[in-house]
């Protein structure tokens, strides 16, 4: 039976030990629920699993793995989202391995990424479910021969029960970054990280000391699906339900249906999602939803927009979502996931900076009717680890209001990158120039940002920075007005990135056209010259290029971000020549 409350778990090291208790002291509650979508209209068949099955079914495929690879081996999870790759995860740290968690390889457009991963991380063992045997097992032969098991196919009574207690300094498993032009790195998490960055998540999101049900649609090898569905509730013992990604992109009510079921529920979305549901939803949908009992609702991308929020919350909230449950936090897979949160119950922290000062890289306070204000939502308080803004050339500490590259240190700041020495030193090992605050080891995140009042804004990726005469202009601003400046213009699907002129930084723009209306139907010339004047009148930038393309065509990373790196360099070799617009 379930109670409203688990009790309060002792302090253990590592994932496997948290499974054990939670299966002696309370096996026969809840763990892990599959929401199943079979169907296009399906509402969903639910697959549970008590601590007590997990544990077992853990502990026999940890038996079966430890056959296969040496301790520190590395084991490739190429599952589809559900219980079986919660316990592949779990099977591999309890058998002293190093879990990869990736993706089977039928996801569109992957299918390199994957390869390469493989032929980086190494493996020696790859673990899938029955369903998608034979197509890993195909795909593998390919690009990396490896013996390839069945989670589905290890019995409960097959051998004995495997029980080992990795030491919290060891690497539990490789979290690969992004990667967009560069190869993935794999991220060097420890079992003492994934541990201290679940506990910092819980206590920055108020449920270190009460119940709630984490809901989750992200998928399982993203950096925040693993921490906030995975590792988060084995620390707390709750319960956490799944489903699988697309079935949230199919009929994306079926996320917030989970959330109306299960009370006290906490979640997390990048901006698209919020604005998906926003937009599809409808109002016979809508009526049956109950959202009183969402607990929080996080949203992790960079920036947070302000107005995602809400748009999320006037859609919704007829159906009782309290305005406070939104939690706008950054965090990034160097550091496991999570960095800084805004904490639920507190109104969304919002700030209009004048966009004058911050191409100048100043934080200034602007009206926050004047059009020409940029507004971000603050990202909370760190969680539990300290979070300092430097100059990313001299590495000076700056004031608040200064914007710099944001710096963290912490427990849950992994060790490094695999076999990259060099990038590990120059990301993992920084460290101010004057040698004050403290000293030792920063990791350097490559996001640029402030503190303004306490709260942690980031303003972008240090890379993705568009310089145009000595002024910063940071992309997703750009996309911004692009995406309000015509509705042909596919929202969170666009790209805005800056090449190399005969005077200096040229921009462009390459948006992808909704897919509810076609080229014939678009007044492409007219929607170029929208674009054009509302970014000239908002940035003060002159676009060299608008380029509108079909749906799909820009490239997005494995986590669901827009890649535009990728998208530049696509443009650089003419990829969206025959079958853009603009």
């Amino acid at each position: 039976m379930d109670s409203r409350r688990p009790p309060l778990a002792p302090a253990h090291r590592s994932l496997p030990e948290y499974v054990r208790h939670w299966a002696e002291t309370t096996p026969d509650r809840r763990a892990f629920t599959f929401v199943d979508h079979p169907a296009p209209h399906s509402r969903g068949v639910h697959r549970t699993m008590t601590w007590r099955q997990l544990d077992l079914r853990v502990r026999k495929l940890a038996a079966r793995l430890a056959e296969e690879a040496e301790p520190g081996s590395r084991v490739a999870l190429l599952c589809p989202q559900g219980t079986d790759y919660v316990t592949a995860f779990l099977a591999a740290l309890t058998a002293g391995l190093v879990a990869v968690p990736l993706y089977p390889p039928g996801l569109p457009g992957h299918g390199d990424r994957l390869a390469t991963v493989l032929g980086d991380a190494s493996p020696a063992t790859v673990v899938t479910n029955s369903h998608l045997l034979d197509d890993v097992r195909d795909f593998c032969a390919r690009v990396l021969p490896v013996r390839v098991i069945a989670v589905d196919q290890v019995p409960d009574t097959a051998g004995d029960l495997l029980s080992v207690t990795p030491h919290d300094d060891a690497v539990a498993y490789l979290q690969y970054t992004s990667g967009s032009t560069r190869s993935p790195a794999g991220v060097e998490i420890t079992h003492g990280n994934v541990v201290a960055n679940a506990r910092q998540a819980l206590a920055a999101y108020g449920v270190d000391d009460r119940s709630v049900t984490c809901v989750g649609w992200l998928p399982l090898y993203h950096d925040m699906g693993l921490v906030l569905s995975v590792a988060a509730p084995v620390v707390r013992g709750l319960l956490s339900v799944l489903m699988d990604p697309a079935a949230f992109l199919h009929e994306p009510v079926r996320w917030l249906r989970l959330l109306a079921a299960h009370p006290r529920a906490l979640s997390a979305a990048p901006n698209f999602a919020y604005d998906y549901c926003t937009s599809t939803v409808t109002e016979a949908q809508r009526s049956g939803l109950r959202l009183d009992g969402v607990a929080a609702l996080i949203n992790g991308s960079e920036p947070v927009r302000p107005g995602t929020a809400d748009r999320f919350h006037a859609a919704f909230a007829a159906q009782g979502l309290a305005p406070d449950v939104h939690c706008p936090s950054y965090g990034l897979a160097e550091a496991t996931v999570f960095v800084s949160a805004g904490r639920p119950g507190e109104p969304l922290r919002r700030f209009a900076l004048d966009r004058d000062a911050l191409a100048t890289g100043k934080a200034l306070p602007a009206r926050a009717d004047d059009p020409r204000a940029v507004t971000l939502a603050g990202c909370g308080t760190p969680a539990g680890q300290r979070v300092r803004i430097a100059d990313p050339v001299s590495r000076a500490r700056l004031s608040e209001g200064e914007i710099g590259e944001i710096w963290v240190q912490g427990p849950n700041v992994g060790r490094g990158y695999r076999n990259r020495e060099q990038q590990s030193r120059r990301v993992f090992g920084a460290e101010f120039a004057d040698g004050t605050d403290g000293g030792g080891r920063w990791l350097r995140t490559g996001d640029l940002g402030t503190f303004l009042d306490g709260q942690l804004i980031v303003t972008g990726r240090l890379k993705d920075l568009i310089v145009v005469d000595g002024r910063n202009h940071y992309p997703q601003d750009v996309e911004a007005t692009v995406q309000d400046a015509d509705p042909a213009v596919r929202r969170d699907r666009l790209a805005a990135f800056g090449v190399a002129g005969d005077a200096g930084e040229r921009v462009v723009v390459v948006a992808e056209r909704v897919r509810s209306t076609g080229f014939a139907e678009i007044d492409v010339p007219g929607l170029v010259r929208a674009v054009r004047a509302a970014v000239s009148a908002r940035h003060g930038l002159r676009l060299a290029d608008v380029l509108l393309v079909p749906p799909g065509a820009i490239p997005r990373t494995s986590s669901g971000k827009v890649a535009r790196a990728l998208t530049r360099q696509r443009y650089l070799e003419g990829a969206y020549g025959p079958e853009a617009a603009g």
